[in-house]
């Protein structure tokens, strides 16, 4: 059960409960497809198809998580939590099925915006690999992102992106630090109108990361050395794989997501830390939200 008050908003940010979509932590960890923030949409586009959807949107239900502490992490933590809905159609802010973002460039094929991912907070175990050393704090993750358009089908309903997010990371506790950088890309392919409206989301890419990033969560200090685990100074680069699977679908007044993540640490530079019991591991969940309130005024957006 939630022990950190923190816990739901690492949680959403970290694992992409984002409004209109089930988009991916990480997720970075996480996810994996990540929560995003973007500003000038520049020309217009008449190859596009626009509809008209409400302007803003809101919901609020219930998800439940199963997760690792922290990737490798032999322990796992299962959790209940608020899951938020809403969908925002702006010029300029936008919240809808790739995420939350603040749009900074808006051409044919190719989108800059803000990317934002998180961790959820870890508390030690006794008997756990981190027994005796401090708890994890949550972290936030931000910066810059990069989204081509390599493909779209003809009717619209499946389109390939390649997706370059760079982040920082900084803890979300009393006196938050950055503890490095982070850059996941990845190939995102979104699968419109499955099995009669189901949205489905793939992504898989390697992630990379700076040796102060890894060390936060896979260095072991001389003090908290012990017999079974030796002291450990980890150093940057690549970090493993992420591959994620999502679905969700909106009905009249609810909406409903799952997601599957399964991370390979095989090949990262911390793969030989003590605190790094598992290199393979899967993290999953599930929510349904109930859209509440509508706004009576529509906007055109693209299908």
């Amino acid at each position: 059960m939630n022990r950190n008050p923190l816990l739901p908003l690492a949680l959403a940010l970290g694992l992409g409960w984002t409004g209109a979509t089930w988009a991916a932590p990480t997720a970075e960890p996480v996810a994996p497809s990540d929560v995003v923030v973007s500003s000038d949409t520049t020309s217009p586009q008449p190859d596009r198809r626009r509809v008209a959807r409400p302007l803003w949107e809101l919901g609020l239900g219930v998800g439940g998580l199963s997760l690792p502490d922290y990737r490798g992490a032999a322990e796992r933590s299962n959790h209940v939590l608020p899951v938020p809905y809403v969908a925002y159609r702006g010029e300029w802010l936008r919240a809808d099925r790739e995420g939350a973002r603040a749009v900074l460039l808006d051409a044919r094929n190719v989108e800059i915006d803000l990317s934002v991912n998180g961790s959820p907070p870890s508390r030690n175990r006794d008997d756990g690999a981190r027994a005796g050393m401090d708890d994890l704090p949550a972290t936030v993750e931000i910066g810059p992102n990069l989204n081509v358009t390599l493909w779209r089908s003809g009717s619209r309903g499946a389109r390939l992106d390649l997706r370059l997010p760079v982040r920082t990371a900084i803890t979300l506790e009393r006196s938050p630090r950055s503890i490095g950088t982070v850059f996941t890309p990845n190939l995102n392919l979104d699968l419109d109108g499955v099995a009669g409206g189901w949205h489905v989301g793939l992504l898989g890419g390697p992630m990379f990361a700076t040796r102060h990033y890894h060390q936060h969560f896979y260095g072991v200090d001389a003090a908290d050395a012990t017999a079974q685990r030796p002291a450990y100074r980890a150093s940057g680069g690549f970090a493993g794989w992420q591959a994620l699977a999502s679905v969700s679908r909106r009905f009249e007044r609810t909406w409903m997501g799952a997601f599957v993540r399964y991370d390979h640490l095989d090949g990262a530079t911390f793969e030989d830390s003590p605190l790094v019991q598992r290199r393979q591991h899967f993290t999953a969940g599930i929510a349904v939200s109930w859209v509440f309130a509508t706004s009576g005024e529509m906007v055109l957006v693209d299908d």
